[in-house]
């Protein structure tokens, strides 16, 4: 049952309330956000746009590719090429990107040098890199999606071979494994345990986090099935609330301390929705034509979810397919996050 003083419980996202800030962006599937209202996007020339409370822009890349056009080729777009993805803060202000395209764990600085951290994992190629998390003890946590090129192809409840790796003074290497395309991931506050977004289950995992990195106690978190559309991005909110995006369908969701399912948004295409469910259901990779139909107005291939704004209330959408950042006023804060320019510690500052 859905707590009375949650609250999210009787609350769903406005969309007349709904602003945009960015303009002609590529690809923009993750975004950081600072206390000053500074964001950082990932974007598909290589690198990141920086967008500064006065709504200015930047590109900060070292060379920008341009084959990111998806009115000419969509495929080769979002297929192909540099594909930055997930971000976070390094401790010195630097921005780790987790590269899909390029398969490969890198860091930029602001601006623009990059430079590989890794391209390998227990002396394999990583695979589809997807996304970063830094935690208090300044050790980095990447989620490998899959092994398979594209990685359309990947997107089916048949296959089982995304992972989890961990970089930090041992060295790299795999922590947990036989995830179906594991998207991002996210700590409680206390950093106990390590909440995994699992797309094509439809599905939140967490495990246990031991001192040494390891992780145990694998469980399902909240229902089995999210519904329609496929989980990509997830954050938690200072009440306990794990939102969720809901890719393909573009639905915005929450799972309550309680296990219980809200939804918050839809702004979806019904019938492209339901033919993606139907390919989906066969257990066959579903079409990429039929992925390409997929998606609403308002964050198209809705992807990450990050809470930013000086109280952590400004809710950020980032999507596969959007060329603006919609936000918007959440009732209740993010959950406070490590920051770059504030040390290694407990919890404390901006979201990353």
């Amino acid at each position: 049952m859905i707590r009375a003083d949650n609250p999210l419980r009787d609350w769903r996202v406005d969309p007349s309330a709904i602003r945009y800030l960015g303009r002609d962006l590529q690809r923009p599937e993750c975004i950081l956000a600072e206390k000053d209202g500074t964001l950082w996007s990932a974007d598909a020339r290589g690198g990141v746009m920086r967008i500064g409370s006065d709504g200015s822009q930047q590109l900060v890349v070292q060379e920008a590719d341009p084959h990111f056009d998806i009115s000419v080729d969509a495929a080769g777009s979002l297929l192909g090429g540099t594909l930055p993805n997930g971000l976070a803060f390094a401790r010195n202000g630097d921005i780790l990107i987790s590269n899909f395209g390029t398969d490969r764990l890198e860091v930029m600085t602001r601006d623009g040098r990059t430079r590989v951290l890794a391209d390998s994992i227990d002396g394999k190629p990583m695979g589809k890199v997807n996304f970063v998390l830094r935690d208090s003890r300044d050790r980095l946590w990447v989620t490998i999606s899959t092994n398979i090129n594209p990685w359309s192809d990947a997107v089916t409840p048949a296959l089982a071979d995304g992972s989890i790796c961990l970089i930090d003074k041992k060295g790299s290497r795999t922590v947990a494994d036989g995830f179906h395309f594991t998207n991002e991931i996210r700590f409680d506050a206390a950093e106990e345990w390590l909440y995994v977004a699992e797309t094509t289950a439809k599905r939140v995992t967490r495990l246990r986090v031991q001192p040494d990195g390891s992780l145990t106690d694998r469980e399902v978190y909240g229902p089995s099935s999210l519904g329609d559309g496929a989980i990509d991005g997830i954050a938690f909110d200072a009440y306990g609330n794990l939102w969720a995006t809901m890719v393909f369908a573009d639905r915005l969701v929450a799972i309550t301390p309680e296990g219980d399912l809200l939804e918050l948004l839809a702004d979806g295409n019904p019938s492209a929705t339901a033919r993606f469910e139907a390919e989906f259901a066969s257990g066959s990779p579903v079409s990429f034509d039929t992925l390409m139909a997929c998606g609403g107005t308002i964050c198209p291939w809705l992807a990450s979810i990050t809470f930013g704004g000086p109280d952590l209330s400004t809710v950020y959408l980032g999507g596969l397919r959007a060329t603006r950042i919609p936000a918007f006023t959440s009732p209740v804060a993010g959950l406070p996050m490590v920051h770059w320019n504030e040390g290694i510690g407990p919890r404390r500052g901006s979201v990353a």
